[in-house]
């Protein structure tokens, strides 16, 4: 059965997960920032310098939210760079329109609200596509990685960053009690959503991270997949071609 954030909710994942973020998304940055104690800006930096190679023009951001990977990629981009970032939840993209318009950033990086297992966009659009702690909220996430690469141009770069599970010993039982003991109360508390941190963890322990996802990327097609650890396995940057 699908990890979902509101187990009492008929709805299917998809529409939950945009209920959960159209419900946080004001506390989001923030509960962001303070969770994971700032590392979170070290991390997304350092997959953003996986692009810098390449010098991608167009970029398509997935599961953008409040657009804080998009605007991270413009630090490794081509100076004239578009990037286009998606997300299902409106309440996030709103957070992320406000945040352009205060960066004046608003014509390099446009934000729509669109399904990231069914993508509006024509095959081999995109000179990069990235997406950052977003994949593991895919219902289908074959199907997600599959159109990721469909509009990714040949030779073109993909970039992911997620959470995974540390192994060594005491990191993974301090790891372990830090999220799910400590991190669902301050979430509950500053977020007013007594389930979306409850489904961080529980989304975290479901999704098949390191090597498992590495050899999911190379069976949807992607060509060089990699795998990069950060912080003794906290968090994981995925990188392949296609």
């Amino acid at each position: 059965m699908a990890v979902v954030p509101y187990k009492e909710d008929a709805a299917d994942k998809k529409s939950q997960v945009a209920k959960m973020f159209d419900n946080i998304a004001g506390k989001y940055d923030f509960l962001n920032h303070f969770l994971s104690v700032g590392t979170d800006i070290y991390w997304r930096r350092k997959a953003v310098d996986e692009l810098r190679a390449l010098r991608p023009a167009r970029i398509l951001d997935i599961a953008t939210g409040t657009a804080d990977f998009a605007i991270e990629t413009l630090r490794a981009a081509a100076p004239d760079a578009h990037v286009t970032g998606i997300d299902i939840s409106a309440g996030m993209l709103e957070v992320g329109r406000q945040k352009l318009v205060d960066k004046k950033l608003s014509h390099r990086i446009k934000l729509e609200l669109a399904d990231s297992e069914n993508l509006p966009f024509g095959d081999d659009t995109f000179d990069a596509v990235t997406a950052s702690f977003g994949v593991r909220n895919f219902a289908h996430l074959e199907r997600g990685l599959a159109e990721m690469r469909r509009v990714l141009r040949p030779g073109g770069q993909l970039v992911i960053l997620e959470f995974s599970k540390p192994t060594a010993f005491p990191l993974k039982q301090a790891y372990n009690f830090y999220f799910s003991r400590v991190l669902p109360v301050f979430g509950k508390v500053i977020s007013k959503d007594q389930s979306a941190y409850t489904y961080l963890p529980a989304s975290v322990q479901a999704f098949p991270d390191g090597a498992e996802f590495v050899a999911i990327l190379g069976r949807v097609g992607f060509t060089n997949p990699a795998w990069q650890p950060l912080t003794f396995g906290i968090s994981s940057i995925y990188t392949a071609r296609k």
